[in-house]
């Protein structure tokens, strides 16, 4: 007799897709064309499912992120539904090579899909298991890099989409470009609209320097990776010649590179992406050490499970959309009056499309 008491793993099953974005995704870093995802179910004997996804940027990367999920089913099969004790043995045996990278992928892959298998057995969603029920959110909507004219018509669409809030991929050549492009926000959206720019690391301190304090007088909500993600001195020498704030985190690795950031000074935000935080476990740590040090929380892609975080989270600040999952998800958010509002049905809100799935199937 299977003791459901205490479910334990029985199987896992790895796909990889190439999803359709609306379309493509400029930024000053490169172009997202469509959306990689690897898509993990982990089955248990109490006949609960959990499922995630990984964003992991480049189609490149697919193969070798699924491979190295498959091959850790030997380590997952008989182990018993824990996810933080789960995610702690999996970082262990990662540790000399390193939780970073496809590694810590993998692993927050693992972790995720762990969590939402929890919440379904207990018949709640993440935020109830967690600690409360799903809350409205106020959201932004996350555009590419596109010059003043387009930019115009993007928020305008995304006003009628029913946004009040928006983020840009800036950092074009011409620095007078990025200027232009916060005007044409406002002429469209109101001198008092919400928005918020991305560098995405494109730049040197001093370029950033000389870039941002063109942007001084716009009123951005904030400046995004004006410089490498790992040089947190930069970011801290950029906040402090400028006057729009800086926000920083989607690239953090755990909370050694959140610690390390907040010693320095790095920003005046925090946007952990879940995947490279240490999934939902290292979400609820970084989220702890946020709400510490008084930092506000973003959240950086994965809208599903982001919700349900963020509803959670002390200091919670804002949601991130750009849905890349969308495509293949039978249950997708949807934004009212500048806010999402996770789906209060157990798990983490992700129902696969099949259909779909099979025909972005690699």
């Amino acid at each position: 007799m299977q003791d459901i008491a205490a479910p334990r793993i029985k199987n896992i099953k790895v796909r990889a897709v190439c999803a359709p974005l609306d379309k493509p995704h400029k930024t000053a870093s490169g172009t997202l064309k469509v959306a990689p995802l690897v898509l993990l179910d982990v089955e248990t004997n109490a006949g609960i499912s959990g499922c995630s996804y990984v964003f992991v940027y480049t189609p490149l990367a697919l193969k070798p992120v699924a491979e190295l999920l498959r091959n850790l089913e030997e380590l997952l099969i008989g182990a018993e539904l824990d996810p933080a004790a789960v995610t702690a043995m999996l970082q262990a045996r990662f540790r000399l090579l390193g939780n970073q990278g496809l590694t810590g992928i993998a692993v927050a892959a693992v972790d995720m899909a762990l969590w939402d298998a929890m919440a379904k057995f207990n018949s709640v969603s993440l935020s109830r298991l967690l600690d409360n029920g799903p809350i409205a959110l106020p959201v932004y909507d996350s555009l590419g890099q596109m010059g003043p004219d387009e930019t115009a018509k993007e928020i305008e669409s995304s006003l009628n989409n029913g946004f009040n809030a928006f983020k840009v991929k800036a950092g074009h050549p011409d620095a007078n470009t990025d200027l232009a492009v916060a005007k044409a926000i406002k002429k469209v959206a109101g001198d008092d609209v919400w928005f918020a720019m991305d560098f995405n690391q494109a730049f040197t301190v001093e370029e950033s320097i000389r870039r941002l304090q063109l942007l001084d007088e716009e009123g951005l909500a904030w400046i995004e990776e004006p410089v490498r993600a790992e040089d947190y001195n930069g970011h801290a020498s950029v906040r402090e010649a400028i006057r729009t704030p800086v926000q920083t985190g989607e690239n953090w690795w755990g909370l050694p590179d959140m610690t390390k950031a907040i010693v320095a000074d790095a920003s005046d935000y925090v946007m952990p992406d879940v995947m490279k935080i240490g999934g939902v476990s290292g979400w609820m740590d970084a989220a702890w050490l946020a709400a510490a040090n008084d930092l506000p929380v973003s959240s950086h892609l994965f809208v599903e499970v982001s919700s349900h975080l963020l509803a959670v989270t002390l200091t919670a600040h804002r949601l991130e959309w750009f849905d890349v999952a969308r495509s293949i998800n039978e249950t997708p958010l949807s934004v009212n009056n500048g806010a999402v509002i996770a789906h209060d049905l157990p798990g983490i809100g992700l129902s696969w499309n099949e259909k779909a799935i099979a025909e972005y199937l690699i």
